[in-house]
């Protein structure tokens, strides 16, 4: 069984929680913020998340499954994620199941174990 969050935890979390982190999550790991475009909009928004970066790949705790900033990075074929106060650009996003968490860098496997599956991306 994997832990899922609950959708109305996410819908606070991005209403109150995510204001507030935003303005140190870029600088404080293992937080980070994703920039994004909507899909349908274009508008940009800024996701705080829990991302871990190793060897040239971020990997992102999918907390709550299927967000729509996971859908709009996936959409446009990468974004930018800010870690350590230092933008990076987000190139070939892919989500990895549990079961295929062998492909996840390694200490960043648990993450698909626990929470069913993990984002990951290539940075440049």
């Amino acid at each position: 069984m994997h832990i899922r969050l609950p959708h109305a935890m996410a819908r606070f979390n991005r209403a109150i929680t995510n204001r507030v982190m935003g303005l140190w999550a870029p600088y404080l790991p293992p937080w980070a913020v994703v920039l994004h475009r909507g899909r349908w909009t274009g508008r940009a928004y800024r996701t705080v998340v829990w991302a871990f970066v190793r060897r040239g790949t971020v990997v992102v705790a999918l907390t709550y499954g299927r967000t729509d900033w996971l859908r709009n990075i996936l959409a446009a074929g990468g974004g930018e994620v800010v870690r350590l106060g230092r933008p990076r650009t987000m190139s070939n996003p892919r989500v990895i199941a549990a079961a295929d968490r062998k492909a996840l860098p390694r200490g960043t496997r648990w993450t698909a174990r626990v929470f069913g599956s993990a984002f990951t991306a290539d940075l440049s």
